[in-house]
Parts: C-alpha cells; structure tokens; sequence
C-alpha cells in the first residue's frame, strides 16, 4: 500500500507537532501525515518536567541568556544559532499561551499575574516559564488538541518508520522521497511518498540501562537518518540528568534540576554538602559538573546514592511548585517535605543528533530534522537545562517555514516511483527472549562503559559487543518477522555504535565527554563537531568525517 503526501512528519512531541501545526494552518491545502508509535502525546516532551527557558523579565536580557547558553556549551556552541534560539524564543513562548498552554503564574509586586519564573542549573536569572513540574506535558496537551482540529493533518498512531527513502540527487547529493512505516497492530508496511520529510522522534535516552526517557526514546530517527546516508554530529555528548530517584519503586523518576533552582541542597549520608569543592555555582551548577561530581563521590564512599534536601524550604510552596514530584516520592513513601530524597544520575538527553542548518535542513534534500533527534548546535558539548523545549519550538518554526518555501517547486513535479518494501523477506519467527537479551546487553555495555566516566579501555570494550551485538541484530532483521522491538534493537545498535565511535575519536574531555585517558580540553585540535557519514555502499562501517 502506498500513501501521498506533502508532509511526512515522523514524532508527536513538540518539534512534530509544532512543525504540522504550521505548515497546515499556512496552507490547508497541504496533505500532512503524522505519524508516532503509540499514542498521541506519549514523547519525550510529555515527560519534560523543568519548563521553557526564555527571556521574560526584565531583570533579563538576550545577552544573558546567550551568555549561559554558551558558558554551559563548553566552547561547541554554534554562535549564531544560539542567537537565533534566544531571540526569537519569547515570542513563540507566548504563541503556546495563545494556543491554549497553561503556565503557571504568580503575582507581581503591584499585585498584576505575570508569568512565574524558575531557575536551574547554569541560569544566571530567573527564566524556566513552566507548568508547575509538568510543563511538557502541558505543552503537549495544547497542540495536539489544535492538531487535531486541523482537516489536513491525519495522525497515525502506534505505526512505526522503519527507514527513510532516498534517491540520488540532481547536484550528487541524495534526496529523500519518504519511508517505509510498518503498523505495529496489523503488521502492514505503507509506502508514504512525501516531497518533504520531517525526522521529530526524540531521543535515544534507552540506549542506556538507567534513564529518565520513555520508553518510547530509542534512537528511530537518529539511526534512519544514519542508514540514509544523512550526517550525524557530537552523538559523544549524551546528558546525564545528576537527580533522578533512586529507589527499587521508582524507575528512574526525574527530580527536575528546578527543585534545586528553588534552593534544594544535594548531601552525603552524612549531611555533609559537596558541590561547592566542585563549581562556583555549587548545587546550581551545570549538568555535567554536578553528574560527574556524584559519581565521584559515590565512587569514594561506595555508597548507592547521594541526597537532595529541601526539608528547609516552605512545605506548602513545594507542593505548590512540585505537585507531581511531591506525589511520586509520596506514593514510595518519601515526604520530600521532611525527608532527604534518595537521587542517582541516569542517562537524559542526547545533545547530538542529524546535523541540520538554522532552518532545521539535514544534508539529505527534503528531509528536516528538529528538536532532540536534531544537532542544530545550540547544545555544543552540554546542554543548559530547559533549552530543548525552546531548540524544538523555535527550529520546528523555521524548518516549516523554510519548507514552505520550497513547497511551490516540488509541487509542481511528479512524485518518484518508490519500490515496495520487500515485506515477504521478513517471515522467519524470531523470540522475543532474543530480543530482549540483546536489547538488554546493548543498555548494560552502554551503561557500564560509556557513562559520565570514560576511557579508551571501556570505550573498546563497549565497541566490540555493540558491533558483534550490531551484526546480530541485522542479521534477524535481514529475515525476522518485523515486530516493533526488534525494529528498535536495530536502531538501538546503531545509535549505540554512533555515540561509541564518536566517544572514541574524540581526543579531549569536553562538557559531557570526560576521559581520563584525555582529561584536558583541547581547543587546538578538538574545538569542533564530531561529525559521522555513512559511505554509500551496503556496510555498517562507521566512517568519522571531521
């Protein structure tokens, strides 16, 4: 079966729904298919807890907001985009507002309701606009009600892509022409023949043993657009989240970096306070510093976990501010009101991803790519907390209006015959049991190598089973039975490759990339993207481009 479209938007997070949302209120006119697999708003945004970094007060200034942006980036942010993301941030913020999101407000000094403000991590005023601690959620829940109002946009549910379509290019280049999307509940592959093709399927978060992403964050549109041929920059710098809960009942909850922006103290067993032997900033310093120091810590004591203490702050306007982390830490019996919460690292945020230009263009012709799965280089070497919400607003904007503007050309020619999907290869029996264990052996070599700490050793180590992990899974793949999972141990083996081979050329510590191996930064030689390309011949090599 095969499906015509203009638009071929793969993910319903933010970056998805906001790239659909304008090119179908521009043109109504326009075919727009969404497609996610599973429900509507199950995506790394509705897990977003923090909020919207963006410049709202006026004790604030654009300036500031670059400053920390590139202050936290580690010297790799790209200059002019993370301008572009601050300023034209505000306006799009209260674009949401005027869509139906409901941030949370407080009262002024002369008792007028403004937009209350939160602090994290690396922040140096007051600019988190959220939704209590659910923002994303809240974000979601907005645009996919004006989503769904829209006549021309048909939302797929639970159907999963299982590869882009490309053809080579009139300047040598490739183009990409649609994909292949395999229904997870009839088991039926559709060819969408689209003149443009949106990658917004989140992060890979579950390349890891212990995350905060969904489990729904494996990689699809990072690895699709590797095997397209599309390039792919600084999958090395995967972002820790330093609190996530720790406790047998609690999978990896996220305490949001904003309960220690509203003065929460991070402890040892012993009630000692560490963080201010590590950065200036102390507890509120950025991401990486304060994951790295826990490890470090947790590696001295060989204790399981350190602790977050807000048992010194006004109990009513925790539960005010943090109603969902309140109830969670509840319902396993923490009252974080009166009681220090247990908290560990977990794997959080991929701050690269397929390359793309300022209008979220990748090197493949029609194919856009924005929010996480994207590297726009706004994040350089670590990302300041509550940018990616913003990053996926403001590209997804420019990339729907760019491709609107290339829109009249393409009308105008004749879509490409597309092959079937050779459907009938894929009819041997695989078990689930094998699946699982080699899904379960990529996270546990990823987890155990490749984290917060890193060596040459362990990155060697950590290459050679995900390649003989790779290998196996391609194999099933090649004549197995397409089932959603083993779809995504196929992308899972292919991003685990990518951030490993990355991690290995990399000859530096840098933002979330720390090797002790290579403890210092190198700005002669390293101050660049990390950049990988598939060569266009049928092979899994990894071949390292700049």
């Amino acid at each position: 079966m095969a499906v015509d479209v203009d638009y071929l938007v793969l993910g319903s997070g933010m970056a998805g729904l906001t790239f659909a949302l304008n090119v179908s209120k521009s043109d109504p006119s326009r075919r727009i298919a969404l497609v996610t697999k599973k429900s509507d708003t199950e995506s790394n945004t509705n897990y977003a807890q923090g909020g919207i970094a963006s410049v709202i007060s006026k004790e604030d200034s654009f300036d500031l907001h670059i400053r920390d942006t590139l202050a936290t980036g580690a010297g790799l942010c790209h200059e002019d985009v993370v301008e572009i993301l601050v300023e034209e941030g505000p306006g799009y913020v209260y674009e949401l507002i005027d869509l139906g999101a409901r941030f949370s407000m407080e009262k002024s000094p002369t008792g007028k309701m403004r937009l209350a403000l939160g602090r994290e991590g690396g922040h140096s005023r007051r600019r988190i606009v959220h939704a209590a601690d659910l923002t994303g959620r809240e974000v979601e829940r907005a645009l996919v009600i004006q989503v769904k109002r829209q006549e021309n946009i048909r939302l797929f549910e639970h159907d999963f892509a299982v590869d882009l379509i490309v053809r080579p290019g009139d300047n040598g280049g490739l183009v990409c022409c649609g994909a292949y999307v395999f229904d997870t509940e009839t088991e039926e592959i559709t060819t969408f023949r689209a003149k443009a093709v949106v990658l917004a399927t989140g992060g890979c978060g579950k390349v890891y043993l212990y995350t905060t992403n969904p489990d729904i964050a494996t990689g699809d549109g990072v690895a699709m657009a590797y095997r397209a041929g599309a390039k792919i920059a600084n999958m090395e710098f995967f972002q820790f989240h330093p609190t996530t809960l720790c406790h047998p009942n609690a999978r990896s909850f996220l305490i949001s970096e904003a309960v220690r922006g509203e003065g929460g103290v991070l402890r040892l067993r012993d009630g000692s306070t560490f963080m201010e032997r590590y950065h200036e900033m102390g507890c509120l310093a950025p991401r990486d510093i304060v994951a790295r120091a826990i490890d470090a810590e947790l590696k001295k004591s060989g204790d399981e976990c350190v602790y977050l203490d807000v048992t010194h702050l006004d109990p009513e306007r925790l539960k005010k501010r943090f109603p969902n982390i309140y109830e969670k830490c509840l319902s396993v019996g923490i009252d974080i009101t009166k009681e220090w919460v247990p908290i560990v690292p977990a794997a959080h945020y991929s701050c690269g991803g397929a390359l793309t230009d300022i209008n979220a263009r990748t090197s493949i012709d029609r194919l856009y790519a924005c929010g996480e799965v994207a590297c726009t280089g706004v994040h350089g070497a670590n990302r300041l907390a509550s940018n990616s919400l913003l990053e996926a607003l403001v590209f997804a904007h420019r990339g729907a209006a760019d491709s609107q503007r290339l829109m009249a050309d393409r009308v105008r020619r004749s879509g490409p015959d597309l092959p079937d999907f050779p459907n009938e290869r894929h009819s041997q029996h695989i078990s689930p049991d094998v699946i699982s264990e080699l899904t379960d052996r990529i996270r546990r070599a990823m987890w155990n190598h490749v984290g917060t700490v890193r060596t040459n050793e362990r990155l060697e180590k950590a290459r050679a089973e995900i390649h003989e992990i790779a290998d196996r899974g391609e194999g099933l793949y090649a004549s197995g039975r397409l089932s959603r999972e083993l779809l995504e141990l196929r992308n899972l083996a292919t991003v685990a490759g990518l951030i490993v081979e990355s991690a290995l050329s990399r000859k530096e510590s840098r933002g979330l990339h720390y090797n002790l191996d290579y403890p210092e930064t190198d700005d002669v030689n390293w101050k660049k993207d990390t950049v990988i390309q598939k060569e266009r011949v049928s092979s899994s090599t990894f071949q390292v481009t700049g």
